[in-house]
């Protein structure tokens, strides 16, 4: 216990400022932001929850998923299931349980549902998954992300299929966002002093010395795998609720692309690493949004061609893979001196590939 009290006061620095600056965000977007801008704001909390949750398995296990995004997925069509009237279930729905298709819960009640509902179907496929190691394990987590997208797009009784399902309560806003931020960051800060999380790390910065130390590697990255998957489970019920209206194309590869460039620019090894690339690569595309839609300069409109968002952030991200492998913040952590970092959760790791692992 001293020792974990001691963990607890080295390192409460970063949820604290991490969580106090969201807040400050919040609230100037609450009361000087238009409702574009706000609904910007909110986007962003749900990416930071998404980014989160993926740090969580990646940043502590060193494995490359592709497949997190179909978590999110899972989060948004369950709420969706739970939040909607039952007569519009009862037509665009018909092939759901009898149960729940005369259930309907509000969104306080359905998007922990939601987490909970994707956790349990990470710890089934997790079992599978976490057994495989390097790019093995990358691949079958691509696999998993499109077994879910091809089910949930052709499933037209349960997901209505290509289609979209509307009628979800558009509940949220910038408070609930920052909310859901949050929580998201105090359970991966929470997991990441644990034992379990200090055992991941162990395993991904020395496997062989981790494994004669009696650490169970696939246990520790299962663990890990299920708390990522209820926050982005929830983050996908968020999501849903943000939008009022779910599809499977949002969230398939570009959703998969965007998070993965946004832990990469942060630095995919610390918690504010995972917060600080959501901000500057949402800042990027909001740029490039407005770009693309024109700006007016000396009364002539300037626009860039549709398309060259996602060019310049691929662009960014072999950047920063090239000049800054561990990011922008160097995979360090806020303390309460402020800047520079210290690194405090992490240890100084080099990237490992999945072709290293693998050998």
């Amino acid at each position: 216990m001293p020792q974990r009290s001691s963990v607890l006061r080295q390192t409460i620095a970063t949820p604290v400022v991490l969580i106090v600056l969201l807040l400050a965000m919040a609230a100037l977007s609450h009361l000087f932001g238009s409702r574009a801008f706000n609904r910007t704001v909110v986007e962003m909390f749900i990416n930071i929850m998404l980014v989160t949750g993926l740090y969580v398995f990646v940043g502590n296990s060193g494995l490359l998923s592709f497949g997190h995004i179909s978590f999110m997925c899972l989060g948004a069509y369950m709420t969706a299931w739970l939040t909607i009237p039952p007569v519009m279930k009862s037509i665009t729905l018909k092939g759901l349980p009898t149960w729940l298709l005369h259930t309907q819960l509000p969104m306080w009640a359905a998007t922990p549902i939601s987490g909970m509902f994707t956790a349990l179907f990470a710890l089934i496929v997790g079992r599978v998954i976490m057994r495989l190691s390097g790019i093995a394990a990358s691949i079958a987590t691509f696999g998993l992300l499109g077994v879910v997208n091809n089910v949930y797009s052709n499933w037209d009784s349960v997901t209505g299929g290509q289609g979209s399902i509307v009628g979800i309560p558009p509940t949220m806003n910038v408070w609930v966002g920052w909310l859901g931020a949050a929580v998201a960051v105090a359970i991966a800060y929470l997991y990441a002093i644990s034992r379990s999380g200090l055992a991941l790390r162990a395993t991904r910065d020395e496997a062989v010395a981790a494994s004669a130390s009696g650490i169970d590697m696939v246990r520790e990255r299962l663990t890990a795998f299920v708390v990522s998957a209820f926050i982005i489970g929830v983050a996908g019920a968020l999501y849903a609720h943000f939008l009022s209206i779910v599809n499977p194309g949002s969230f398939y590869l570009r959703t998969t692309f965007i998070t993965l460039s946004m832990l990469v620019v942060g630095g995919m090894y610390s918690l504010t690493g995972a917060v600080s690339g959501v901000v500057v690569i949402s800042a990027l595309i909001e740029m490039f949004r407005d770009l693309e839609k024109g700006v007016m300069l000396d009364g002539v409109t300037i626009a860039i061609p549709n398309g060259v968002q996602e060019i310049a952030i691929g662009v960014i991200t072999i950047v920063i893979l090239m000049f800054l492998p561990a990011g922008l913040t160097r995979n360090r952590e806020l303390s309460w001196r402020g800047w520079p970092l210290q690194r405090r959760l992490t240890s100084p790791a080099p990237v490992q590939t999945a072709l290293e692992e693998s050998n």
